[in-house]
């Protein structure tokens, strides 16, 4: 098939790229022209692992091509995908304007019978919306207008759309489901299931997803503050539950909150459209106010463990691993504090991307170990492999201090605690506060010998 992608952020790149790679003709269009001319040199605006290599293989197959004028790209294509930013409102409602605008734009130049596919994350009945609108701007009904939600998360967009858990299609006439079914069949023949459902259920289903996956993180949060009260493992805890499969493992892992250009938009849009139509959703509301509160506890939990005018380094500042994303990222919030707090911070992200620019009265440098230099506190706030396999003997040598926060439970407490550092997880029993001394003792092992409280 032909198809036309409007948006070259990161859904767009990645459907453009993935859909390349089913076989389809792609034409990737932006409004900013640098961008699209990066992307024609093969260089790719954002950090997702492999979305590089794999937009630049469909260049050179043939299959994948990036233009600003969409209008002429449109007139030939099967489908045109919207995959536009709904950025939120002041209210927690989301933003159409951008959606509207596309599909208006190039409703006169879409061949008849085309199928406009909203890729964008938007709420329930925006599709129907989109309809009117490009019906009125073409003075003829002749063009569907279908749902296709993404469910792609950042570091793992490529495997997520390839081998999905599901693909939903939201249609409410027979050319849409005919399309998009052929659209997705290399998926749908290698397994993946398909279900094709009213396009205001897929918009339901888009949010209802994100808000169950954040209410996890937010519970599993919550444990763990109950876990540190009791002297509990939230560790244990959460591989206990996780076992059941009704419940699951995923997002059971505890944390500084939740971040990243989906879970905070999309659960305000959630609990913006229950009060719009007088259904509220208490839960999401309490969420989403525990989950901004947990940031700036964080932050004073870090304030209280530094000396004053101390030195604190923090590793990872993007929302989570394997993305550059910063956006709601837990350090856009605590860092601030810090310095205005008085304290000095020293920074490092393996892919600090826009970070440096947002958290520009950070001290950034190259490298982990470099950040901690002399710092009196060191504090893990992002789950990056390169922290989870620290020299953690070395970082106790070159830190000042001895505290380690380590706000993802990625180390291992007793291997801290052995290489000479005072170890701070969340949710986990405290580790031995420790001078940790070589000595032989019986069997020739280390000792631990516990500093008073």
């Amino acid at each position: 098939m032909k198809i036309v992608i409007l948006g070259a952020g990161y859904v767009g790149l990645t459907t453009s790229a993935c859909l390349a790679e089913l076989g389809h003709q792609v034409t990737c269009c932006d409004i900013d022209a640098g961008r699209v001319a990066a992307l024609n040199r093969a260089e790719t605006p954002i950090y997702e692992p492999g979305l590089g290599d794999l937009i630049k293989a469909q260049m050179q197959a043939g299959r994948l091509a990036f233009a600003c004028d969409a209008k002429q790209a449109v007139g030939t294509a099967n489908a045109v995908f919207l995959a536009v930013g709904t950025p939120s409102s002041e209210d927690g409602d989301i933003d159409l304007s951008y959606v509207e605008a596309a599909a208006t734009d190039i409703a006169p130049y879409l061949s008849e019978g085309a199928v406009l596919v909203v890729k964008s994350t938007v709420v329930a009945g925006t599709a129907q919306r989109l309809k009117r609108l490009v019906d009125t701007r073409r003075g003829r009904d002749d063009i569907a207008v279908a749902s296709n939600p993404e469910f792609l998360r950042e570091g793992s967009a490529i495997e997520d759309f390839l081998h999905a858990d599901r693909i939903i299609i939201g249609v409410d006439d027979a050319q849409s489901e005919a399309l998009l079914r052929t659209l997705y069949r290399p998926l749908t023949r290698a397994g993946v299931p398909l279900l094709a459902t009213r396009t205001v259920n897929a918009e339901l289903i888009k949010y209802a997803a994100n808000a169950m996956l954040a209410l996890k993180i937010g519970f599993i949060n919550d444990v763990a503050d109950l876990c540190e009260a009791l002297g509990g493992d939230v560790k244990a805890v959460a591989d206990g539950i996780g076992r059941d499969h009704r419940i699951g493992t995923a997002f059971l892992a505890a944390g500084p909150g939740f971040g990243g250009s989906c879970f905070p938009k999309d659960t305000r849009a959630f609990a913006s459209t229950g009060r719009r139509y007088g259904r509220p959703q208490p839960l999401i509301e309490a969420l989403i106010e525990g989950n901004e509160a947990r940031k700036g506890a964080l932050a004073q939990r870090i304030i209280h463990a530094v000396p004053r005018h101390g030195r604190v380094a923090i590793l990872g500042t993007s929302f989570k691993a394997n993305t550059d994303d910063v956006r709601e990222a837990a350090a856009l919030t605590i860092v601030p504090r810090l310095i205005e707090a008085g304290l000095e911070v020293h920074a490092h992200d393996p892919q600090p991307g826009a970070a440096k620019r947002l958290l520009a009265a950070a001290h950034w440098h190259d490298t982990a170990l470099a950040a901690t230099r002399d710092a009196d506190v060191a504090v893990i706030l992002t789950e990056w492999d390169e922290y989870r396999t620290l020299d953690l003997t070395q970082l106790a040598r070159v830190m000042r201090g001895r505290l380690l926060l380590d706000f993802r439970n990625i180390v291992v407490a007793q291997e801290a605690v052995r290489a000479g550092l005072d170890y701070q997880g969340l949710g986990l029993p405290a580790a031995p506060s420790a001078q940790i001394r070589r000595g032989q003792g019986a069997a020739g092992s280390l000792r631990v010998a516990a500093s008073p409280a």
